[in-house]
């Protein structure tokens, strides 16, 4: 099986140079803006948060530890970072409906509500910084983007050990 250090002999460093400096820039530019959209909704949603509730929106209530293994991240985590939605009335905590005894996570109306406008908000930004580009640029890049967000993942999950 190659090593990383084999999977680059073959490709240009130039290539990969630019690419981590991009990345780098690329993150830098989006925990500045946090891509928080633009008016009054700017900066109103820390990533996590954002990332939280979108995940509850489009999977539906879950638990601590769903949530955590979709999101690639331990149920601490989770729990630290839904805490203050909860408190918020953003996330409610529930009963299972198949076990009373375990709590699940769902989006309030409230929740929602507020989702709704970060992501008019963002949607605008986004609009905005690709206002140059033709839709079928937008879907190419989204595309790459998407491949790139999941190989990333795939890169840094951590190796089961072999027995």
């Amino acid at each position: 099986m190659p090593t990383p250090s084999d999977m680059t002999t073959d490709l240009a460093p130039g290539v990969l140079d630019a690419l981590q400096h991009q990345v780098a820039v690329f993150a830098r530019r989006a925990e500045q803006t946090r891509l928080g959209g633009v008016g009054q909704v700017r900066n109103s949603m820390d990533r996590a948060a954002y990332l939280l509730l979108n995940r509850l929106d489009q999977e539906g209530p879950m638990g601590v530890k769903a949530l955590a293994a979709g999101m690639g991240i331990d149920s601490s985590t989770v729990t630290r970072q839904v805490a203050p939605l909860v408190d918020t009335g953003l996330v409610k905590r529930t009963s299972h409906p198949e076990d009373g005894r375990a709590v699940v996570l769902q989006l309030s109306p409230r929740g929602k509500a507020r989702l709704d406008e970060v992501r008019a908000s963002r949607r605008e930004l986004m609009a905005l910084v690709t206002e140059g580009w033709t839709e079928d640029e937008r879907d190419v890049f989204c595309n790459l983007l998407t491949r790139f967000n999941s190989a990333l993942s795939d890169a840094l999950l951590p190796v089961a050990p072999t027995s």
